[in-house]
């Protein structure tokens, strides 16, 4: 450990101390917070508080303890990964929370931050009937965070999750288990629909790769410690989008939604399928791209997405 590390474990001493100089560290070094924490403090108080296996709701008078010498020295490992890797706090800690769940993370997989998180929390209101829902499918599941969120939403309805990746479903059926949801999710590895069994769906969401290529490559280092399998599509980002809005119409019920997240490629989207009425999704906690598609629309735009595919 440098002299620099032992200097601030025989300097700092509490809870608060840590998160502070860690937030200063992250500050100064200019890393990139958008993987789950939006700000250098959000993202110190989330390593410092995780690394001592504390809630992310901490009562502030607990702000004053202090802390053993095993776990400053824990705690400026892992501030010095972060900084000296630029790899999101999320995988250095194996944890991201998403629509107020704690799910296991790592780099076969992106870090669950969807603005779908809202959408999930409030059972997708008013755009369907929660007890009306039967079946869900997330396409492109990675975690299976979206899919598992549902699983807790809809308890009745039964959930199919897919993605491409072997490796992400790895991390996927970890995160089954961990929730206990194996009765109720079934995961594919699928190329979209092509393995799915015969049935149409209440609710088709997906956050799929939407990033075109030589966007990718100027995002910052943190987004590159990601697999690139998950952000990119296409030349134009549209690729895995186009796909799914043709097959959707093979696979929603007649009173199904489509909801997809294709984030900084909206405009590209809108701008390609003028005559398509996308309903962009607000969102109070922030986030944007998401459209919305109820069955009759997929249905009556089903050759317009076809020509586009072709």
């Amino acid at each position: 450990m440098s002299q620099t590390s032992l200097e601030t474990i025989q300097t700092l001493v509490t809870v608060r101390d840590y998160i502070r100089w860690a937030a200063s560290q992250f500050a100064e070094a200019k890393l990139f917070h958008g993987h789950g924490t939006a700000t250098a403090l959000d993202d110190a108080a989330a390593l410092v508080l995780h690394t001592l296996h504390l809630p992310y709701n901490l009562s502030e008078s607990y702000f004053s303890a202090r802390l053993r010498e095993e776990e400053r020295y824990k705690i400026v490992d892992l501030v010095n990964r972060r900084i000296q890797t630029r790899i999101p706090s999320a995988y250095l800690m194996h944890e991201a929370i998403f629509a107020g769940l704690a799910f296991y993370v790592d780099e076969r997989v992106l870090v669950p931050r969807s603005p779908i998180a809202e959408l999930v929390r409030e059972q997708f209101t008013p755009w369907v009937t929660a007890d009306q829902v039967q079946y869900i499918l997330d396409l492109c599941t990675g975690s299976a965070c979206i899919a598992i969120a549902c699983a807790y939403a809809f308890p009745g309805a039964h959930v199919d999750a897919v993605d491409l990746s072997a490796d992400a479903l790895e991390v996927a059926k970890i995160n089954v288990a961990k929730h206990e949801v194996a009765e109720q999710l079934s995961l594919y590895h699928s190329d979209l629909f092509t393995a799915l069994p015969t049935r149409k769906y209440d609710l088709i969401v997906s956050n799929p790769p939407y990033v075109a290529i030589s966007e990718w490559q100027e995002l910052p280092d943190e987004f590159h410690a990601e697999p690139e399998m998950g952000f990119t599509g296409g030349e134009t980002g549209l690729d895995l989008v186009i796909k799914i809005l043709v097959d959707a119409a093979d696979f929603l019920s007649e009173q199904g939604v489509l909801v997809v997240e294709v984030g900084s490629s909206a405009e590209t989207l809108q701008t390609q399928f003028p005559e398509v009425p996308f309903y962009w999704l607000d969102f109070e906690q922030g986030g944007d791209g998401v459209f919305l598609l109820n069955a009759e629309q997929v249905f009556a735009f089903y050759q317009l997405f076809k020509e586009a595919l072709n």
